[in-house]
């Protein structure tokens, strides 16, 4: 449903496609911009979903004492508020990261699916197998589940180094 929608409203008729493509020449639906506004689209409400619950529990004393003791705005959000979200966004970026990664639905509606222009994985797998092309579909499948590994391994790693950066501020 989410891949419909995205195409009608980027398309050259749509709301957004048609103002897009007139003013800056932006062409949306059935390109490689239209998977990445698709995989945004259904990957940021993980981010959300993991942010909002942590922005609610923000003390607003820590922001009024880093005021009295003369930081601007910028200053505050940079050493005080952000410092507290980047774990958050962290987990919200990897859970979004790993679903835009599989994801078959919305994008397969906004790209071409053209070989070597906007062609994703899943859709290749799915093409593989309608084609009876079981070696292909499953080598294509195993390197998809390698990438996965290796993306979570570095996500684990940056989120094992940021708790070691934030321990070793406190400790200061």
């Amino acid at each position: 449903m989410a891949g419909l929608a995205l195409a009608f409203v980027y398309s050259k008729e749509g709301w957004l496609g048609g103002p897009l493509q007139r003013m800056f020449g932006l062409k949306v639906s059935y390109t490689a911009l239209g998977v990445g506004v698709a995989m945004v689209f259904i990957s940021l409400p993980f981010v959300v979903r993991t942010v909002e619950p942590v922005l609610r529990s923000l003390e607003k004393e820590q922001e009024e004492a880093s005021w009295c003791l003369g930081a601007n705005p910028a200053q505050t959000f940079f050493r005080v508020i952000l410092p507290q979200l980047m774990p958050a966004i962290l987990a919200g970026v990897a859970q979004g990261f790993s679903r835009a990664v599989g994801e078959y639905g919305s994008v397969v509606m906004i790209s071409s699916n053209m070989p070597f222009k906007d062609l994703i994985t899943p859709t290749l797998i799915i093409q593989n197998l309608e084609e009876y092309d079981f070696d292909s579909a499953t080598v294509i499948g195993c390197v998809m589940l390698l990438f996965s590994l290796l993306s979570l391994l570095v996500i684990n790693a940056l989120q094992v180094w940021g708790q070691r950066y934030q321990g070793s501020e406190g400790t200061s």
